[in-house]
């Protein structure tokens, strides 16, 4: 059974601030490589796909079987979604951060 994953809102935006800060740090950067936010989207979007087979699998978060995250691998730190099991067919991504930063918005 696949589960359908859905992105809120707030998860929307972080993905576009996301991909912002990582353009703004490359061309900031002397040997900046523009297709690094675009790579770390698309490490964002592979991960959020085992989402769909095996959201259970993830690491628990408080005290709620259904509210969980996914630890996403991406150059020397990556990236963490928060998302919830609403049901037996639906994750919905409530957000997504860099692993460096201090927590969820």
């Amino acid at each position: 059974m696949a589960y359908d994953v859905q992105f809120s809102a707030a998860a929307k935006e972080d993905l576009e601030r996301l991909f912002d800060f990582a353009l703004q740090r490359e061309l900031d950067s002397a040997t900046g490589d523009l297709d690094i936010p675009e790579r770390a989207l698309q490490a964002i979007r592979d991960g959020i796909g085992f989402l769909k087979l095996s959201p259970f699998a993830c690491r628990k978060l408080g005290d709620s079987p259904f509210v969980r995250e996914l630890v996403i691998t991406f150059g020397s730190s990556g990236y963490v979604a928060l998302f919830e099991i609403v049901n037996n067919s639906t994750v919905i991504i409530g957000a997504v951060r860099q692993q460096r930063e201090d927590d969820y918005h």
